[in-house]
Formats: structure tokens, sequence, C-alpha cells
């Protein structure tokens, strides 16, 4: 796999026949019975990395095929055993993205279209054009092996504030140079034009755009995802799990702030072991894919276990402590009095309402704000929270992955 295939990286491997395949590794066997047509049956680990691979025979015949992440894999890391969820979060071209407000969620039809032409493509350019690659495409062609490495990568590729991503965002009027984010009906297009035109990023998107681009290439590459949206969304810039509002005494606004609560926000959430973690953390990881905050200097976010987010671990990898902001920060608003002295005047526990992602199998919405955070005013939720803020502040087999058959008539 890759450029420079080697050994050091895991990206090659050297492998003859065998009298039946290894589903634990590279591996070969004579499929076919004996005449004029031999067919091979080739079968990969559930761990190699993802990607373009070039298979010689003999020194001689060469073939070239792609292998992607397998769900249906019982060794794979991002391994569903649910045909139904399946069916939607991995080979469903058609979804519904929820946006509106907390009141009023509004359904909204999209194409991830991740089965079309040229799609698979696109998005196997992406990887080989972000920043990792590009310094020492062997480390990071071994790093494909890891879903967890492959998210991260695609939440920072997905918008192109640190690299040539695909999608510019823009949050205000004026849309010259390219459409209101409200154009887009689908990925297809969007991924078609970035590929088309040398990685110049599409203009223009904004969260919901983001996340499904991000959705549709998950799928793409075998990771089971869903789009999920959060109304009343914190966006946290000082890691204190606070949005802080200033007013003077006639209650108006003193100062523009970069925190604020948005209407709705949207990301993708993405099905994958997590062995880096202590047990029980596998399952649905939280990524977002709109640059709101830098993450070790590059504008992603996540993976993030979804139940960590719940339980309050603000120190697993990646970005703990701003998607807990987004679900569950207190609002706090202070008014300045003439003399120069400050006051609390309210505090606000509306974040995060209505977390939402399409139903398995329908077009309906499902809640999932449970899977996230626990009731308010149950568990002591509040207070498990203060003593995290605290906590933090003080901080500071069966089924192969890839099975080939290949038949030469002689």
């Amino acid at each position: 796999a890759g450029p420079q295939p080697s050994d050091q990286y895991g990206t090659r491997a050297s492998f003859g026949l065998s009298a039946s395949i290894d589903t634990s590794s590279w591996s070969a066997a004579v499929s076919s019975p004996p005449g004029d047509m031999v067919a091979l049956s080739i079968c990969s680990p559930p761990d190699a990395p993802i990607g373009r691979y070039t298979l010689t025979l003999n020194q001689s015949m060469q073939f070239e095929f792609i292998l992607l992440f397998n769900p249906w894999c019982t060794g794979d890391a991002v391994y569903m055993d649910s045909e139904e969820s399946l069916a939607e979060y991995i080979l469903s071209q058609d979804g519904i993205i929820f946006r509106g407000s907390y009141k009023h969620p509004i359904p909204t039809p999209w194409n991830f279209g991740q089965f079309e032409a040229g799609i698979l493509d696109a998005c196997l350019r992406i990887l080989d054009r972000n920043p990792k690659y590009l310094r020492n495409p062997g480390k990071d062609c071994s790093g494909r092996r890891n879903p967890i490495y492959v998210s991260r990568v695609l939440s920072a590729m997905v918008n192109c504030n640190d690299d040539e991503g695909v999608l510019l965002g823009k949050w205000t009027d004026g849309y010259e140079g390219g459409v209101s984010p409200m154009f887009w009906k689908g990925s297809v297009e969007i991924l078609r034009n970035w590929d088309q035109n040398a990685c110049q990023p599409v203009r223009y998107g904004q969260c919901w755009v983001f996340a499904a681009v991000a959705c549709s290439i998950s799928r793409a590459l075998g990771i089971p995802c869903r789009v999920v949206t959060n109304y009343l969304s914190a966006h946290d810039t000082n890691s204190n799990l606070v949005i802080e509002r200033y007013i003077d005494d006639n209650g108006q606004p003193l100062r523009a702030s970069r925190e604020m609560i948005w209407n709705y926000h949207c990301w993708v959430e993405t099905w994958m072991t997590r062995p880096d973690l202590k047990p029980d953390f596998n399952g649905w990881q939280a990524s977002d894919p709109t640059p709101q905050e830098k993450s070790e200097g590059v504008y992603c976010c996540g993976p993030i276990p979804v139940r960590a987010i719940k339980e309050g671990e603000l120190f697993f990898k990646y970005d703990a402590p701003f998607v807990f902001a987004e679900v569950n920060a207190d609002v706090i608003t202070f008014m300045k009095q003439k003399d120069g002295s400050t006051e609390r005047v309210t505090s606000s526990t509306l974040v995060g309402q209505k977390i939402s992602t399409k139903h398995v199998g329908s077009d309906s919405r499902e809640d999932i704000t449970h899977l996230y955070k626990y009731p308010e005013g149950k568990c002591t939720c509040r207070q498990n929270q203060h003593n995290l803020k605290q906590q933090y502040d003080s901080m500071t087999e069966t089924v192969p992955r890839f099975y080939m058959r290949i038949s030469m008539s002689a």
C-alpha cells in the first residue's frame, strides 16, 4: 500500500500459496479444481491499512485493487453486528439532516452518494493530500489501518483551514466566488468539484455541509457514520466549560465574543473500537469537521467516545472538553456597572437540546440526547459537571476484511 511500500511501516507483505486461507494475515490459496484455469483466493488481515494496493504474482503479473474497512468483518475495528444499522450507516446513499431550531427541528434531505462514480477516488485523494501524508507517506499509509487515525485526518481535511481540504466555510452574507451553503443538496457535486479543480476548496460550507461530506467519505471508506445535530450548541473558546456573556446596565452586549450559542450545530459520529482507551468506550465516536478551534495545532475535532462525554471523561482523546461544552456548558451573563464593577445576573443550563439523528430504516428523528448527557436534575449531573470543571481546571471469526478471487487461464 502507498507509493513506497515497506516492511518498516507494514505496508508491504510477501506471502506464498497455502493449503487454505488464513483470515488473520495476508494469505493465498488455490480455490479452483485442476484444469486450464486457476482461481486464487486472497485474504487480508483485518488490520491491514486501507488504500490502493498492487498485487504482484511471480514478479511479472500485477493486479491493482482498493482495500477498505469492512464493518462486516468481526476482526475489523469498525465491525458492526446489526444488518439494519449497516444498511443505514454504510449502504444508504440518501439520508436526513436535522436543522431548524430545538422547538421546530426541520428534516433536510441529503444525498450522500458514496457509491457514485469517482467518489471513492476522490476520497482516497483526500487522504493523499493531507499534510501528514505529504510529510511522510509511509507513516501516514501505515496509520490508515486505524479508523481513529483516519477519522481524525478526515476531520481536518473536510475543511481547508490548514491544508488542501474540501470546503471553505462562510457564516456571513455574501457568497461571491461560490454559492450559499443552502444551495447544496448532496455531497457528490462538492467532492467532484474539489477533485476536478486541482484540490481547490469548494465555496461555501457551514456545519451541516461539513458534516454531510465527512459522512459520505467515511461511508465510502467503510466506516459506519451518521450526521448528528445538537440544538443550542455551545462554542467554548477557552476550555472552561462556560459560555460567558457581558452586558451593560441597559442589558446591551458590551463586546463581541467568539463564544456563542448556535441555534444548532452538526457533526458526525463514526463507529469503531477504542483500544487506546479503557474498556467500554467502543462504539459511536464524535468528530467535527467544521473549523471551530484548533486541536494539536490543526482545525479538527475528535474522535471522542460519545460515552466519554456522558461520563465526563475530559482527559480522553480527542478534544473531550470542547465536545463536552457543546452539549453541557453553563451560560453565565455578567453585567458591568458604570463604576466598573461586574455582577453575575443570570445563569442558564439550556445548552444541548434534542440531540438528533435520522432513525435507522425511516426518515423520522431519533433523539439521542441520553447518549450524551444525563437528564437535567437527575443523577446529580450538574454537581458532577461542577466537579469535573474543577478537576479539569486543576489539570490544565470468520468473515475476513478482504477476500479476492483471481482467475487465470493457461
